[in-house]
């Protein structure tokens, strides 16, 4: 591989996960997103309680992350050939922390929406 583009990344996550689980996956961080902004302007203001309850879920986001990961790539910690595979690794980490943290604050925003008394839902 002598370049790194765009379709080779998505050719190369595609056999990673199956074209199928792929997609899937891309459409569900989208929509993940799409309602977390709609969250954000609908409260006007984000919950320092709500917000603290994701990011202690942080570390659960990017174990779940990495496990997810090596069983798809059928690997394990023990295949960890060099800096870039633990570059790669972390990253994963850092994703699945944040995409979890989100998806903590977005899911307690929807079940417990912000009373207008109330200055932290």
């Amino acid at each position: 591989m002598k370049e790194l583009t765009f379709g080779t990344l998505l050719a190369v996550f595609e056999e990673i996960f199956g074209r199928g689980l792929f997609w899937i996956m891309v459409l569900l961080a989208a929509a993940v997103t799409l309602v977390y902004l709609y969250v954000l302007m609908r409260d006007r203001a984000m919950s320092m309680r709500k917000f603290l309850w994701a990011q202690l879920s942080m570390p659960f986001g990017a174990i779940l992350a990495v496990i997810f990961v090596q069983r798809m790539t059928h690997s394990g910690l023990r295949d960890i050939g060099g800096p870039v595979d633990v570059i790669v690794l972390l990253g994963v980490a850092v994703l699945g922390a944040v995409g979890g943290a989100i998806l903590v604050y977005t899911v307690q925003s929807l079940i417990r929406p912000p009373q207008h008394s109330q200055h932290d839902g």
